[in-house]
């Protein structure tokens, strides 16, 4: 039974390293855009507005309404 709570625990630090591996081979070559201004500010303001999207899309689709 150890040994099983063992490998169970070992899942969630799994998860981490795999989600934060994803995460910078996706972010990685577009590390070297962001070092002018003018394409920092784009991606910036392109993430930002992502964001909005999705937030009035799902407040749309699950009807919640800010009162």
């Amino acid at each position: 039974m150890e040994e099983f709570l063992n490998n169970i625990s070992r899942y969630p630090r799994y998860l981490i390293s795999f989600t934060l591996g994803i995460f910078l081979t996706a972010i990685s070559p577009l590390l070297p855009m962001m070092k002018r201004p003018t394409t920092a500010i784009a991606a910036v303001a392109f993430l930002v507005s992502v964001f909005v999207f999705l937030s009035f899309t799902l407040r749309a689709m699950l009807e919640l309404n800010a009162a």
